[in-house]
């Protein structure tokens, strides 16, 4: 049923930050396996929340899905609603829109994805952005496709429904060949799930076992909530089809060099998930240790912008010597919907999510440690809140490189111009945010905390950093049909 009105509006706090992009999560061989697809997108809920939704096969009652405005805790908890969705087969996706509709507006493009073919069913589930939706979807609909949503995602299912293959799992393999930009698809048929990498492996997916069960999803912490095993990353360019008999690995791709999104180790995913045969956590406490030895300051504390920046200021304190601290307490029972009551409470901005500890910060030399600046604006107003608290001091220290450039390929970034640091040098950006100091890790400093010992490789960069670099490995042709201006050759 279509909502009125958003479950939620978004905070002015998460206006600067770069948006979480999608999770995705998959279950065969277990009883009521949409149960356990809903534990594991609340284990995802940090990389969507604006919206959720279960497919689940039953081999006597068919197809059955649910989708949902809002948190998966307000949603897909209820009995009633999963005694709809039965089956030992399900798939489910949490949704923050990076194509389509901006904000929970249109129920029609909350995945996952369902086509009727002639030889059956199947849904769909995607973690990504198409670079060349636009071009694809201009062409399919030319041919005689009708679209049901604005989202990029439903060209895989069209491009499925045009292949020549003859069973679904080969049309699986056959319609990504046509896509562009960064995908980790998730799907079902009456009897199979399946996942779908792309080549470069920009997005994560993973492999995890229940029993006599499998489990496919975004990141390991997922698998950890339902008391699955994880057994092994889904390859870059790599198809998986799952069925009783187990697991069917297939190359669909050319072989290409890996790209994996740096900023999932800086930010996206959970601390407790493993990327990479690497802690998440870890990492970003050795982002702190190099960026201690990168920039260092003298000061009296240090102290994490929750909660995202906590593992890199634990790493500095460490390795600087200098005592951590919370300085900074994160409300965790603020609501999202009361704030928009009056113009002067949202005016309060980041003061009704974040507030200072006074009595720890007065007169003190401040060191603030942070994932990132976007905009600009959240890190004034935090720095604002620092300084009328009475430290006599405060220094940003961040936990990735300046921030210059969109990302294209499952990131919500603002607008280039909107990026503080497509147009400031970093001194500009001290000043502009009226600090005592401004820095950011280097993209070598970056490299080595995720186990680069030689840093970043400028002949063959081991990530996808086009956010921090402007280097993009695969082209993002609609965006270049629109105008957009790739980074000159030095």
């Amino acid at each position: 049923m279509l909502q009125a009105e958003p479950a939620f509006r978004s905070h002015p706090f998460d206006d600067d930050k770069l948006k979480e992009e999608c999770g995705v999560f998959g279950v065969i061989g277990v009883s009521d396996a949409a149960n356990f697809v809903a534990l594991g997108l609340h284990a995802l809920q940090h990389r969507g929340q604006e919206a959720g939704g279960i497919v689940s096969h039953d081999a006597e009652l068919g197809f059955n899905s649910a989708r949902r405005f809002g948190y998966v805790r307000d949603n897909f908890t209820k009995a009633s609603l999963m005694e709809t969705l039965p089956g030992p087969l399900a798939i489910g996706h949490v949704r923050y829109s990076t194509s389509g509709s901006k904000g929970p507006t249109q129920l029609r493009d909350v995945q996952p994805f369902f086509g009727e073919f002639s030889m059956g069913g199947a849904a769909i589930a995607h973690n990504g952005n198409i670079t060349n939706a636009n071009a694809l979807r201009r062409e399919l609909i030319d041919r005689g496709s009708i679209f049901q949503s604005s989202s990029d995602s439903e060209c895989i299912i069209h491009l499925m429904a045009r292949s020549l293959q003859r069973n679904i799992p080969e049309r699986m393999k056959d319609a990504p060949r046509r896509v562009e930009g960064a995908f980790s698809v998730v799907a079902m048929t009456r009897t199979k799930l399946i996942g779908v990498r792309d080549p470069l492996g920009v997005r994560p997916l993973v492999l995890g076992q229940l029993g006599d069960g499998w489990v496919l999803s975004s990141e390991t912490c997922a698998l950890d909530i339902i008391g699955a095993e994880f057994i092994r990353e889904i390859e870059p360019g790599e198809m998986v089809v799952i069925n009783r008999d187990g697991v069917e690995s297939h190359k669909p791709f050319a072989a290409a060099r890996s790209r994996f999104c740096i900023f999932e180790h800086v930010y996206f995913s959970r601390p407790d998930s493993i990327l990479g045969g690497r802690s998440v956590y870890e990492t970003r406490r050795q982002i702190g240790v190099e960026l201690a030895r990168e920039a260092p300051v003298e000061a009296d504390l240090v102290c994490p912008v929750p909660d995202s920046g906590t593992p890199a200021a634990i790493g500095f304190s460490q390795e600087s010597g200098i005592p951590y601290a919370m300085g900074i307490i994160r409300n965790q029972y603020m609501g999202r919907t009361f704030i928009e009551s009056t113009e002067q409470i949202r005016n309060m901005g980041v003061r009704l999510k974040l507030n200072v500890n006074r009595a720890l910060i007065r007169g003190k030399r401040v060191i603030l440690v942070d994932d990132s600046v976007v905009r600009g604006t959240t890190s004034r107003k935090i720095k604002d809140m620092i300084l009328d608290a009475g430290a006599a001091e405060v220094h940003f220290r961040i936990a990735s490189p300046p921030t210059a450039w969109p990302c294209f390929y499952g990131v919500d970034t603002p607008e280039r111009e909107k990026l503080l640091a497509s147009s400031m040098s970093t001194d500009q950006m001290c000043e502009h945010l009226g600090v005592d100091s401004l820095k950011f890790i280097s993209l070598d400093g970056l490299y080595r905390a995720v186990g680069e010992a030689a840093g970043r490789d400028p002949d063959a960069p081991q990530y996808c950093d086009a956010c921090f670099s402007g280097e993009y490995p695969v082209a993002p042709a609609d965006m270049l049909a629109n105008g957009f201006q790739l980074k000159a050759a030095e």
